[in-house]
């Protein structure tokens, strides 16, 4: 190991190369509740330099694990294999902005909120807005394909992404994609977003930049029964509406936020949305209009329309804030991550509540309600005996339940090692040979991110299983 550490800190600086045990600790996990082993973490500050790191790993026959601010909740970044990883938190260059064509080229560092931020004066933002889009890095989004609220309207991360230079797991570097409107041959692109650093680093990345609507409303609706609160969901769709946003929180997730922000959502109540319409003023104030009367139609207790942009961005904070608001509850938290159809929401919901109490577990449930992206959430002590075995029974049982119904296994965490091997539920042998065909050839050694994602079995004739639960 002493070799290839000097090779790292040759090819870099040597403080930018760690292998300290509370380095290595830090770095063996992400915000899921899944831990790995690191063997050495670096901090690349150019194309060049991730390209040596790459280099430096491949020359030590060791793999590599692409990170970014290490808060994805898949197990996406757990290093396996003592590996090396190549951390691109410090690649925080907001390279080019052209306004005129709306688009912006930045390093994978960057903070999700901060291009929004930095373009603002330009009547622009980044639309993809996960809810921690305060630490999230772009690299990671294009790495996890992440949605967010505001991705009912605007679409998750891939409709966002146009061209991304890309280091390969032999260390060359190939651009994806382009700024063109038809990029010639393959979408590259496309295959990559979401690959969650299989297939390689992500060095610089060009970004569709979206104008500002002129107009925004945002309405808050309580309700006495989730059941209320879910149909009016699938109303609001029906009724022809696409709100920009459309999120569900029960009751014990607003009750948490309340004392933690004080934004005014009513403690008594079974669950509330959050529904936020954007676009030109006369559409935005009929369609508040609709949505209010669909709202009381399906039993809404009180219908709040946020009055100024002040009252709208604490409602934001509130709902952006729900998981640092558990604190109060419990030191830790397993946030899952499905889709179902929305016309299954209450059925789904049920089930989800009935796992919850079948394995003594304090369950919330806080998601985008809009696409049907369910995020239930379980808060506990992991000190308590036995409380972890529970856990992962109950995240077993609810991603059977939300592919039961018609689902999928992410909406926008990605698989990871959560969910690797609940990939046959959805994708028949020869679906499975087939990504990982196309992994092979972005990776034909199996260095880049290895374990994750595919199971074990993906290619033809291997054999293929699905445990109880998709932990390690």
């Amino acid at each position: 190991m002493d070799a290839l550490v000097d090779d790292l800190r040759a090819a870099l600086t040597p403080d930018r190369v760690l292998v300290s045990p509370l380095a290595l600790e830090l770095y063996a996990r992400d915000a899921s509740i899944i831990r790995g082993r690191a063997e050495v973490v670096c901090f690349p500050l150019t194309t060049e330099e991730v390209q040596a790191c790459v280099r430096v790993a491949r020359r030590h026959g060791r793999p590599f694990v692409p990170r970014g601010s290490g808060t994805g909740l898949a197990g996406g970044a757990v290093p396996v294999g003592d590996p090396v990883v190549i951390v691109t938190t410090k690649m925080t260059r907001i390279v080019e902005v052209n306004a005129d064509e709306r688009y912006a080229w930045v390093e994978p560092g960057v903070l999700n909120l901060d291009l929004t931020h930095h373009v603002a004066h330009l009547g622009l933002h980044y639309a993809p807005d996960p809810s921690s889009q305060q630490s999230c890095t772009i690299g990671g989004n294009v790495a996890t394909n992440s949605g967010g609220p505001h991705c009912l309207a605007y679409g998750v991360t891939s409709a966002h992404v146009l061209a991304i230079e890309v280091v390969l797991a032999d260390g060359s570097v190939a651009l994806l994609g382009g700024l063109d409107a038809e990029p010639a041959g393959y979408d590259l692109r496309g295959a990559f977003v979401g690959s969650e650093g299989t297939m390689g680093i992500a060095t610089r990345i060009a970004v569709r930049l979206t104008p500002v609507p002129p107009a925004v409303r945002t309405l808050l609706l309580d309700f006495g029964t989730v059941a209320d609160g879910a149909a009016t969901v699938t109303a609001i769709i029906a009724a022809g509406i696409v709100p920009a946003a459309l999120e569900m929180m029960d009751a014990a997730i607003t009750r948490a936020v309340e004392e933690f922000v004080h934004a005014g959502f009513p403690a008594d109540a079974a669950c509330v949305l959050l529904v936020e319409l954007d676009g030109l003023p006369a559409g935005v104030e009929a369609d508040a209009e609709a949505v209010a009367a669909v709202g009381r139609a399906h039993g809404a207790r009180t219908v709040r329309v946020a009055a100024d942009e002040t009252e709208r961005a604490l409602l934001w904070k509130g709902r952006k804030s729900a998981f640092g608001a558990i604190a109060r509850i419990a030191p830790n938290y397993y946030l899952h991550d499905a889709v179902v159809p929305r016309t299954k929401l209450v059925e789904v919901l049920a089930t989800v509540y009935a796992i919850a109490a079948e394995h003594d577990l304090v369950m919330m449930n806080v998601f985008h309600a809009g696409d049907g992206n369910l995020h239930p959430l379980i808060v506990f002590d992991k000190r308590e005996p036995g409380v972890l075995e529970r856990v992962e029974a109950a995240g077993a049982a609810i991603m059977k339940a939300c592919v039961a119904a018609g689902g999928v296994l992410s909406g926008e965490h990605g698989i990871g090692l959560e969910k690797r091997d609940y990939m046959p539920l959805i994708f028949s042998a020869d679906d499975l040979d087939a990504q990982a065909r196309l992994r092979d050839a972005f990776d034909p050694d199996g260095m880049a991110n290895p374990t994750k994602v595919l199971p074990s079995g993906s290619r033809c004739g291997d054999l293929q299983h699905v445990p109880e639960g998709a932990w390690i």
